[in-house]
């Protein structure tokens, strides 16, 4: 089964409410994004943002350039029927992160929970990633789980970590999972 066909039959036959990284409001990210004190009209990409409600957090704040990427087709048009008529203040991207065409440092904020691209010099990163004693899989799929220094070596000089903090979110079966949550800041081109 491709990467596509996985996420597609995930979005296909479960209720986002049911999936485990579902959030009715993504605090961990907006308090990391209102830190960051960007404007407005900040352009901000949610990289596998599928049926997240972080778009409408940041519709609801007043941010005007939003773009949400993600590789399940299925996913976008939840939330783009979520959304209802405000979904036409969003770019919608249907596509693989690995081989998505996006302009060089066309965005302020790159908010993702696993991949990074395209962020402007001086830019924002916000990015969750499953904490050290977070679960070893994600929907059946082996995950990688970091530390904030492993994390920034992984990631490399380019970008300096800011800030970082652990957050536990229960999961809708009950079970508890525990991810690290980033803010770095693009030093370099």
């Amino acid at each position: 089964m491709t990467s596509k066909n996985h996420w597609e039959s995930i979005y296909a036959s479960k209720a986002p409410e049911s999936l485990s990284w579902y959030q009715a409001h993504a605090d961990d990210s907006l308090q990391l994004l209102q830190a960051a004190g960007l404007p407005l009209d900040a352009s901000i990409i949610d990289v596998g943002g599928g049926a997240s409600t972080l778009v409408d957090d940041l519709l609801n704040l007043g941010y005007q350039r939003i773009t949400v990427l993600d590789l399940s087709g299925t996913a976008l048009v939840v939330n783009r029927e979520r959304l209802g008529a405000r979904a036409a203040a969003v770019q919608w991207l249907e596509a693989d992160i690995l081989t998505a065409t996006l302009p060089a440092h066309a965005y302020d904020v790159w908010h993702v929970r696993a991949v990074l691209r395209a962020l402007k010099p001086g830019g924002t990163l916000l990015l969750a990633t499953f904490a050290e004693d977070g679960p070893t899989t994600c929907s059946g799929l082996p995950v990688v789980r970091y530390c904030p220094e492993r994390l920034q070596e992984t990631l490399g000089s380019a970008l300096l970590l800011l800030n970082h903090g652990w957050f536990c979110r229960r999961t809708p079966g009950g079970a508890e999972q525990h991810f690290l949550a980033c803010r770095f800041q693009r030093t370099s081109p």
